[in-house]
């Protein structure tokens, strides 16, 4: 049986992709959560992961570590992983590479929060141009493949490696497209995403630097998380 490590699902966005993909396709897990924590440190970590980091796969005596090379590791026994068409394959993965590898600027000056409502106190042109650039990207997919998902008619790792930006617009209230706002709504209503963001309001943990990080950011209108 696969092992998944991850941390909080409500911070934890690289966490997110794996756990999305092996949920989504049906592929049987263990679901290991090592919260952030004021005692956790990086030999907390380290305990299962080389890197000190989450996500970490471990399958037997194989550990992968890092979300891209998890997504690759389940796709050498799982063909559903990425596109069946060579063309389209080749977009999910150079989407997924980009996502993975740049879009700074969403990332830190929208840290992920599935529980927090916050309105941004001025957005940069550098977010500015990765939400644009993240628009154009769903846009392209979804017109080049036909939808409803960004490589065609199934859920694949693409779908994975952008879930998390669906939350972010949801919590940030980001502006995107008619068809870009459309499929954010429908990463959202996934079953295994409506479970992840449950999962998430429940949590009772707080994590003070990704919590400091979203009020830098802008003014938290709603916490809808548990009390701590």
């Amino acid at each position: 049986m696969l092992e998944l490590f991850i941390a909080n699902k409500n911070y934890s966005s690289w966490s997110l992709r794996p756990w999305l993909l092996l949920r989504q396709l049906a592929i049987p897990f263990t679901e290991r959560l090592v919260p952030f924590a004021a005692d956790a440190t990086w030999t907390t970590y380290r305990a299962f992961s080389p890197t000190g980091r989450v996500p970490c796969l471990r399958d037997g005596d194989t550990v992968v570590w890092d979300s891209l090379a998890i997504v690759e590791y389940v796709a050498e026994t799982t063909a559903a992983v990425w596109p069946g068409d060579r063309r389209a394959r080749a977009w999910a993965r150079s989407a997924a590479a980009e996502m993975h590898s740049g879009l700074g600027a969403l990332r830190s000056s929208c840290s992920m929060s599935c529980g927090q409502r916050v309105t941004l106190r001025a957005p940069s042109a550098a977010l500015a141009r990765d939400v644009a650039r993240v628009d154009e990207l769903w846009t392209d997919g979804l017109e080049r493949h036909g939808g409803p998902f960004l490589a065609g008619a199934a859920f694949t790792a693409v779908d994975a490696f952008f879930a998390p930006v669906a939350f972010r617009w949801q919590t940030y209230g980001l502006t995107l497209s008619e068809a870009a706002t459309g499929y954010a709504r429908r990463l959202l209503a996934l079953p295994a995403m409506q479970a992840w963001y449950d999962a998430a309001l429940a949590e009772r943990w707080r994590d003070a630097g990704h919590d400091d990080e979203i009020r830098a950011a802008g003014e938290v209108t709603a916490d809808l998380r548990a009390a701590p």
